[in-house]
């Protein structure tokens, strides 16, 4: 039977759109099911401030009167704007939120974006991005045989090898790296954060959630200005450091964000969530009837597996210091121990990571975590 594909245009379709990645996934004992609230407000302008500079196209594939796949293809206005070096550029498009029953699903949904893509002047794309690079960037290639975290993706074991063979080239890869948090860092770390506590300069507080919007602010400032030189960089706007603010809030907890102080200045962060996924895989990602009061009894005092490291920034003039090195570790030891002792974990995930920033990955090391997760960004000229 032939694959048709058609334009999502509709509310129904947003919710046909959202709904099928339940279905297309089911058997997978690792694909943790996202809240379907939040999985439809991704993709809804209006909602999900990423449009305000982005445009976007979602698509779904039938065959024999069934849904078999799903594909977005969008443009995002700041990605264009960036320099060639750090990945921008004129004519680079993106597809993502990818899902497909068989090899010739999604083929067929490729092409598809490809073809809008170059309907709209495009000349190159690369993906997959679901949506902005802030959300899930990247293919999962390796890393399949256990639950990702929050904030990351999951994706079939099988799609790698559907979409290299259609012309995409791996151009970078993402890394998260596992560590086990019940134990102490090695000696010379400890050294190290010994080290700044007896330095009068150095300050490592915990954010004071009762000014959320205020610590928000300055965390922005760090990361925008701690990211500027990265590959992959895209200003967070205003409205989008808001609208995640409201959606992370409820998960933010003061002793797993900290923020270093040199002579009373704030240059730099870090920022720990606890797996939300753990709280919401047994969901089905429905809220109702009954999920919001297990959800919100669950976070009254989260008691996790796992902590998910997802940013971290140093003010630019102070990377490549040891001083940088030393906040980082300081502010890794202070929340690991909260987290052992006041949430139950007992592990912990970072990054993702850029492969070639080895500043970050030189510091993971040190700390004797190891790379558990791969997603790979690939690119194609259209």
């Amino acid at each position: 039977m032939t694959v048709t594909i058609r334009p999502v245009a509709s509310k129904a379709d947003r919710k046909r759109f959202v709904d099928l990645a339940y279905t297309l996934n089911a058997a997978d004992p690792h694909w943790v099911p996202p809240l379907r609230m939040e999985a439809l407000e991704l993709i809804t302008p209006g909602k999900n401030p990423f449009y305000e500079h982005a445009e976007q196209q979602l698509f779904l594939a039938e065959r024999g009167g069934e849904r078999v796949g799903r594909i977005s293809a969008h443009i995002d206005h700041l990605w264009l704007a960036m320099p060639v070096e750090q990945g921008g550029g004129p004519g680079i498009g993106n597809w993502g939120l990818l899902e497909a029953a068989d090899q010739e699903v999604a083929t067929a949904l490729i092409a598809q974006a490809e073809e809008w893509l170059r309907a709209k002047g495009m000349t190159s794309v690369m993906a997959p991005l679901s949506c902005s690079i802030w959300e899930e960037p990247g293919l999962l290639v390796a890393g399949h045989d256990h639950p990702p975290t929050v904030m990351m993706g999951h994706d079939n074991i099988a799609y790698q090898g559907w979409i290299e063979p259609l012309g995409y080239t791996g151009i970078k890869d993402l890394l998260t790296y596992d560590l086990d948090i019940t134990k102490e860092f090695p000696p010379f770390v400890q050294r190290i954060i010994a080290s700044g506590e007896r330095n009068p300069r150095i300050r490592i507080r915990k954010v004071d959630k009762s000014r959320f919007d205020e610590e928000a602010a300055l965390i922005l400032a760090i990361l925008n200005d701690a990211w500027s030189d990265n590959w992959g960089f895209v200003p967070i706007t205003a409205s989008e450091i808001a609208y995640t603010g409201r959606k992370l809030k409820p998960i933010v907890f003061e002793d797993l964000i900290r923020v270093a102080e040199v002579e009373g200045e704030p240059v730099a962060f870090m920022m720990t969530l606890p797996d939300l996924n753990e709280l919401t895989a047994d969901l089905d990602g429905r809220l109702f009837p009954f999920g919001w009061a297990k959800l919100l009894w669950r976070l009254r005092k989260p008691q996790v597996r796992t902590m998910r490291v997802p940013l971290m920034g140093v003010v630019k003039r102070l990377q490549a210091t040891r001083l940088a090195s030393q906040l980082a570790v300081m502010m890794m030891e202070y929340i690991r121990r909260d987290s052992v002792v006041h949430y139950g974990a007992s592990r912990g995930e970072i990054g993702w990571i850029l492969e070639d920033n080895q500043g970050m990955r030189s510091i993971a090391e040190t700390i004797d975590s190891r790379v558990n997760k791969t997603y790979r960004i690939y690119a194609k000229t259209l």
